[in-house]
């Protein structure tokens, strides 16, 4: 098998892999605070597109400097080493990089079921965190990494770059001022079209030499390496992922969740399946959730919430391939990350009626690199940053929550307090998973 083209590599081949135990030898579980001027010692736990993605703004704000970087797929950790004028030391193990004393925050850009270890470990060993999206593979596990922030004391900022957009930020405000009504529903969806191969049906086969399957794998089951199981495709198992419903359902769930201010659906339904597509993918290519929310913050109405995906046919509402959608009174108002449109409701116009001078519209505007300046800045304000641990795990729950009703086919009710569904002991055995050990969340 032929090795990807790589760029330059830096890998320090003297790194010792650790031993079993994930305990680690924790730095002061508060760290001095960062002064205006002072550099910030970054570490990357994760370096593929996302990653990568990440590090590249990180740097570009002239702040920081990368002192490691983890990955067990060599191409990606020699890609990202490049990026850093080969300075940064390189491994495979993560938690060599949580040794370093002079890392004061890591970037953790691993595939899902990758991200509560390593958050847990780096609040523990004293580092803050920005967690890419979704923030967790579970329920039990976003709770648990919530607590290790607040026991800690850490900043942590998760991915969802839009709660840093300047234009989300002026469409959500014409949501929560009333601009548009009382809100009756607020639509998100994401579709594609991969018909009729998707993402094929490749044989098992051993893994290539520079990439270290069982390592990859960690936590989750011990299964047979398929190209398609590993690196982007991982999201369309259910070993790895919650599918497009935790990924760009994270997103377009917490839009809904800050435009309304609520932050946990009271019911969920879902239903959909693999209809049409002809590859290995667990995730059905058709799914639609529908959500039923407690009284807003904003109108003090209850409302329904609805994701919807297809990966077989991209045609949405007014032809938008992905979007938000609130549905108001007064009006209906559109966010995608190019810009909103807000149509007054004709019939709520009198006289004058519904006419194009009454469209409000707004452009789009910069959300990853403003949201990596938000987390920096909290480095050492230490205030909370935009998307927060807390508020993005219940964001992040939404998505979950439909992965599980969605598995077991009926409606659930969910107490978004005790975190738990009521007299349902079926879909709470779902809100955690089993582990491969060493690898335990508890």
């Amino acid at each position: 098998m032929e090795r990807p083209k790589i760029s330059r590599r830096d890998f320090n081949k003297t790194a010792a892999m650790a031993a079993a135990s994930l305990a680690l030898s924790a730095g002061p579980a508060v760290r001095n605070v960062l002064g205006a001027n002072d550099r910030v010692g970054i570490g990357l736990i994760g370096a593929g597109g996302m990653g990568q993605a990440d590090l590249r703004d990180f740097l570009r704000t002239g702040q920081v400097d990368c002192v490691a970087i983890a990955d067990p797929y060599e191409p990606h950790l020699d890609d990202a080493a490049v990026m850093t004028l080969g300075k940064a030391k390189t491994y495979k193990d993560f938690r060599r990089v949580l040794e370093h004393k002079d890392i004061d925050a890591v970037i953790i850009a691993t595939p899902d079921h990758w991200h509560a270890i390593p958050m847990i470990a780096a609040c523990e060993a004293g580092k803050d965190v920005y967690q890419e999206k979704p923030l967790s593979h579970t329920l039990f596990e976003g709770r648990k990494m919530v607590e290790a922030a607040a026991k800690y004391k850490r900043v942590v900022q998760v991915g969802t770059q839009q709660r840093s957009g300047e234009h989300f930020q002026k469409a959500v405000e014409l949501v929560r001022s009333g601009t548009i009504g009382k809100v009756t529903l607020a639509e998100t969806w994401i579709h594609g079209n991969q018909y009729p191969e998707g993402i094929e049906n490749p044989p098992d086969s051993d893994p290539p030499p520079w990439f270290d399957w069982d390592w990859w794998l960690g936590p989750a089951p011990k299964r047979p390496y398929n190209r398609n199981r590993g690196i982007y495709n991982f999201r369309w198992f259910w070993d790895y992922s919650g599918g497009i419903l935790t990924d760009w359902g994270t997103h377009l769930m917490d839009v809904v969740h800050w435009a309304m201010g609520v932050d946990a659906p009271k019911t969920i339904v879902a239903t959909g399946g693999k209809y049409v597509l002809e590859d290995d993918r667990e995730t059905p290519d058709t799914l639609e959730v529908l959500y039923e929310y407690p009284a807003s913050a904003v109108s003090g109405k209850e409302f329904l919430a609805r994701f919807s995906n297809r990966v077989a046919n991209e045609h949405g509402p007014d032809s938008h391939s992905y979007g938000i959608q609130f549905y108001g009174t007064d009006g209906t108002l559109f966010i995608d990350r190019s810009g909103y449109t807000l149509w007054p409701e004709a019939s709520r116009l009198g006289p004058e009626r519904f006419t194009s001078g009454n469209v409000i519209k707004g452009g789009g505007s910069a959300q990853h690199y403003p949201h990596v300046l938000n987390f920096l800045d909290c480095l050492k304000s230490r205030q909370k940053p935009n998307s927060d641990v807390e508020t993005m795990h219940r964001s992040t729950s939404a998505g979950l929550l439909g992965v599980i009703a969605f598995k077991l086919r009926r409606k659930l009710a969910w107490d978004a307090q005790q975190e738990q569904f009521p007299s349902d002991a079926e879909a709470n055995q779902l809100l955690t998973k089993e582990y491969r050990k060493p690898w335990i969340v508890a």
